[in-house]
């Protein structure tokens, strides 16, 4: 009975602070952006269905390109226009440089203190530092090429190998998965983790490594109602952040192996962790054990599922577009031959192919809604108020198909960006001192890969219907249903030879 009347008090009291907190916000600010009605207590979480970006884009059509919510008690801002986002991150880059703290910053990125989620100030200023020029620099990215190539080819073998004997039905979407963690891992620490190729001693290691994977991805996209309703974290209903500590722990220990394996073992290979641990020795107070196994965790969430989703939008809206297909095709024969496999160094020769990937940048950014800012004070955005430690938004899926900067904006079309200055428009990346340090690295393994899997194959679709291209629910989003599709080698003798 005692809990019952603790908790009755504790909704009590929470109800009078939400009604002085928003009685004084709004007193305080009378000009903040136009919204939709909201509920005491919850705002307008009650309205939020998945995927958010497309529930965003109704709002916006209703509110305008500058619109405000209330997530619980906290206030948010959606910008859903280009000059608006500009206008944001020149004018008030500063401002909004931090980052709001979540409950999944806390646990799996190391109570919010990696470069992806760390407050603007010196900590965050050395993060990125570190990872511009020590982990994705050109130079670094340079002599990690021949991973590249060499993974992206493995996933080609794989192909080649199901349908060597004419068009066989292949699943794309776990394919590029593996493809791209693969890739990132061998960068980090010199292992694969997927795959039939495995050394019989990593066999568990790689196990673990998955499981690890698998469930921090399921619990960094949960919908926690708690970060927005505090006094829900109270009771922790759903088990939340109790999983959320336990694979913090399993985590943070591969991660700590993965480290001191390499500092108390093999030394001189070309990995990320070893390249760290050798500043660590010179300069230990910024390159520590917990920073390194940071920049892992960004590097393994950030780079890897936006690769593989945006390969097979790509591969989608070729397989829905034969004549964009042919058109690829057609420049790769012409340009690169039919001797000759496509490397890193050929891809400035097919502007095409360039203009492919950022369309499908254009259509399907892979995080449609950016990574959220907060504001650090009070500051104005066109003519509307906006205020300290306000969430703001950017729907970069909805300004990349604005009718009033592109023509036919649903459309793919590749050959939009023949003109110069329209990749100016695209912001699938972020914007200002808070954009992605990773562009370049997932720039050249999707073209990279987009480029061999043209080159080498012929696609079809398994039946007449065109490929569905509907959403899928997240924080980075893929189709709905993972891409299924006919295959088959081009010129089987020479390809052959080629691997």
């Amino acid at each position: 009975m005692s809990t019952f009347f603790l908790i009755l008090i504790s909704l009590f009291f929470l109800i009078i602070t939400l009604k002085f907190f928003f009685r004084t916000t709004t007193t305080r600010f009378k000009n903040l952006p136009p919204g939709p009605p909201f509920l005491p207590i919850i705002g307008n979480l009650h309205q939020l269905k998945q995927p958010l970006h497309h529930t965003f884009q109704t709002l916006s059509q209703k509110h305008g390109q500058i619109f405000s919510l209330w997530f619980g008690s906290r206030l948010v801002v959606v910008v859903s226009s280009l000059t608006a986002a500009q206008e944001c991150f020149t004018k008030h880059d500063i401002v909004l440089a931090n980052r709001p703290h979540f409950l999944t910053g806390k646990y799996i990125a190391y109570n919010n203190t990696t470069v992806a989620q760390a407050p603007y100030g010196d900590h965050w200023r050395n993060l990125r530092r570190i990872i511009s020029t020590e982990v994705l620099s050109s130079h670094r990215l340079n002599s990690f090429l021949e991973i590249r190539r060499d993974e992206i080819m493995r996933l080609i073998q794989k192909l080649a190998q199901v349908c060597h004997n004419g068009f066989s039905e292949v699943e794309l979407r776990p394919m590029f998965s593996e493809m791209t963690f693969n890739t990132i891992m061998i960068m980090v620490c010199g292992k694969r983790y997927y795959g039939d190729d495995l050394d019989v001693s990593d066999v568990e290691e790689a196990r673990l490594f998955r499981e690890i994977i698998k469930e921090i991805v399921v619990l960094g996209g949960a919908n926690n109602v708690g970060d927005f309703l505090g006094f829900l974290r109270w009771f922790d209903f759903d088990g939340l952040e109790k999983k959320l500590k336990r694979i913090s722990k399993r985590t943070d220990s591969f991660l700590q192996g993965l480290i001191d394996e390499h500092r108390f073992g093999n030394k001189n290979t070309n990995t990320m962790i070893d390249h760290l641990l050798k500043q660590q020795q010179s300069q230990p107070e910024y390159y520590t054990d917990q920073i390194i196994k940071g920049l892992i965790v960004v590097l393994l969430l950030a780079g890897t599922d936006t690769s593989s989703l945006t390969l097979e939008w790509a591969m989608s809206n070729l397989l829905n577009n034969s004549n964009i297909l042919k058109k690829a095709k057609d420049e790769l024969d012409n340009h690169i031959g039919q001797d000759h496999l496509v490397d890193e160094h050929d891809i400035s020769k097919l502007p095409y192919l360039q203009s492919i990937v950022y369309e499908t940048l254009r259509l399907h950014p892979a995080a449609p809604l950016l990574v959220p800012h907060l504001s650090s004070k009070d500051f104005i955005i066109k003519e509307y108020n906006v205020p300290q430690n306000t969430i703001v938004m950017v729907n970069a899926w909805v300004i990349h198909r604005d009718p009033n900067l592109w023509t036919n904006p649903t459309h793919f079309k590749p050959e939009r960006f023949e003109k110069e200055c329209e990749t100016n428009k695209l912001i699938s990346f972020g914007m200002g001192r808070r954009n992605c340090p990773g562009t370049n690295l997932a720039q050249r393994t999707v073209s990279l890969a987009l480029s061999l899997l043209i080159q080498c194959f012929e696609w079809k679709r398994i039946g007449k219907e065109k490929i569905d291209m509907t959403d899928g629910k997240g924080i980075t989003v893929g189709k709905k249903n993972s891409l299924k599709v006919m295959c088959k080698l081009r010129y089987p003798l020479k390809i052959k030879d080629a691997f």
